[in-house]
C-alpha cells in the first residue's frame, strides 16, 4: 500500500512541475509581446526647383603635347632648348654628330659625278652603235643606285636634326650638350597651350545633351569660370563605368595642363520636382528604393531618380507630394513593421541650410 502511495505522490509532483513550467513560459511569452517600433526621422516630400544641370570632374590638357626625342643615336653637338621658352615650328632644337654621314655623302656625290660622265659617254656611243645596250643599261643603273644612296644618306642626316614640329612652349631641358643620346632619351617637352582641351566624362543617361559646339562652364580651383565648347565625344560608352568621354576646347585661357577643374553642363530648363535627401535612397542591384511611413508602418517602394543636387536627389516616380519619407533608420525598417516617428521635417529645411 505504501508503494502505491509513493508512486501517486511522485506522479503528482511531476504534474505540478510541468504545469508550473508551462505557466512560466506562457507568462514570458505574454511579457515579450510584439517587437518595439523602429524609431525613425521622416521628411515630407515636396516640390522644389531643380537646376537641370550636371557638374562633373575634368582635367585640362594641352592642345598639343609631345616629348622631344632624337631619331638617331649619337653625341649631341648642338642643343638649343632654353627652359620654358616659346619657339616657332621648324626651329632646330638639337643636332647629333653626323660626321660619318657627311663623309659618306661627299663620297657618294663624287661617285655620282664619275658615273654620270660614264653614262653620258656610253649614251653617245649607243647612238652610233658603238656599244651594246647592256653596257649602257649597267652604267645607267649605277647612276640611279648612287642617287638612291645619296637620298638614303640625306634621310639619315635629317634624323640627326631635331626640329620643333609646332609652335609651342618648351618644358625643362633634360640633357646637356655633349651627352650621348638614343631614340629613348628625352630632350625636353613641348606643349601648345594657346588652345587647351578639357576632358571629362558624363553618365550615359545624359548623352542626348552632348552636341558639338555646345557651351559648358569650366570652374578652376580658384573659382574662376571660363566658357568652353564641346569639340568631340567618344563614340563608345565605357563598359566599366557607363560613362561617355567628352572633350571641350578653351581658347586663350591661362590654365596649366594637368589642372583639375569642374565642368558644368546645362541639361535643360529649370523644373519643379520632388526632392529627397540622398541618405533616404536604398540602392539595389536592379533598382532604387525608399521607405514611406503609412498608417504607422514602413512601406518599401521602388523609385526612379533624376538630377542629383547638393541637398538631395530628384525623384521622378514612386513618391507623391506629402508622402512621409524615412531618412534615418532606413536599414532597420522591415516591410509592414511598426515605426515610431521621432521628428518630421520638410525639404525646405535642408535647402535653406
Amino acid at each position: 500500500m505504501s508503494q502505491v502511495l509513493n508512486k501517486f505522490f511522485l506522479t503528482f509532483l511531476i504534474s505540478c512541475f510541468f504545469l508550473i513550467s508551462c505557466s512560466n513560459k506562457k507568462s514570458e511569452t505574454q511579457k515579450q509581446g510584439p517587437p518595439p517600433p523602429v524609431i525613425v526621422d521622416v521628411i515630407i516630400a515636396g516640390m522644389q526647383p531643380v537646376n537641370n544641370s550636371i557638374v562633373v570632374n575634368g582635367f585640362v590638357l594641352a592642345n598639343e603635347n609631345i616629348e622631344l626625342h632624337s631619331e638617331a643615336s649619337g653625341r649631341l653637338t648642338y642643343l638649343n632648348i632654353p627652359d620654358g621658352a616659346e619657339i616657332k615650328a621648324g626651329t632646330v632644337l638639337a643636332k647629333i654628330n653626323d660626321a660619318e654621314l657627311q663623309a659618306q655623302l661627299s663620297k657618294s656625290k663624287i661617285q655620282l659625278l664619275l658615273a654620270q660622265k660614264n653614262e653620258e659617254r656610253l649614251k653617245k656611243l649607243l647612238a652610233i652603235n658603238g656599244v651594246n645596250q647592256a653596257d649602257y643599261d649597267i652604267a645607267l643603273n649605277t647612276v640611279n643606285n648612287i642617287k638612291a644612296d645619296i637620298e638614303l644618306t640625306n634621310a639619315q642626316i635629317d634624323k640627326t636634326i631635331v626640329k620643333a614640329p609646332f609652335t609651342g612652349i618648351l618644358g625643362l631641358r633634360m640633357l646637356s650638350p655633349g651627352a650621348y643620346v638614343t631614340n629613348q632619351s628625352v630632350l625636353a617637352t613641348l606643349q601648345q597651350i594657346n588652345t587647351l582641351k578639357v576632358d571629362f566624362a558624363i553618365p550615359q543617361m545624359y548623352e542626348k545633351i552632348i552636341a558639338k559646339g555646345k557651351e559648358v562652364v569650366i570652374t578652376a580651383d580658384n573659382n574662376e569660370k571660363f566658357i568652353a565648347k564641346i569639340i568631340a565625344s567618344e563614340s563608345q560608352i565605357n563598359t566599366a563605368t557607363g560613362n561617355i568621354k567628352v572633350r571641350a576646347a578653351l581658347q586663350n585661357v591661362k590654365l596649366r595642363p594637368g589642372s583639375f577643374v569642374k565642368v558644368e553642363i546645362e541639361a535643360g530648363g529649370n523644373t519643379q520636382s520632388i526632392i529627397v535627401p540622398t541618405n533616404a535612397i536604398i540602392p539595389d542591384a536592379t533598382s532604387k528604393k525608399i521607405i514611406l511611413v503609412k498608417e504607422g508602418k514602413g512601406e518599401i517602394v521602388k523609385v526612379e531618380t533624376g538630377i542629383r543636387s547638393s541637398f538631395g536627389v530628384e525623384i521622378t516616380s514612386g513618391v507623391n507630394v506629402g508622402d512621409s519619407v524615412v531618412v534615418s533608420g532606413v536599414l532597420f525598417v522591415k516591410p509592414k513593421s511598426m515605426v515610431a516617428v521621432r521628428s518630421v521635417k520638410k525639404i525646405e529645411d535642408l535647402v535653406n541650410k
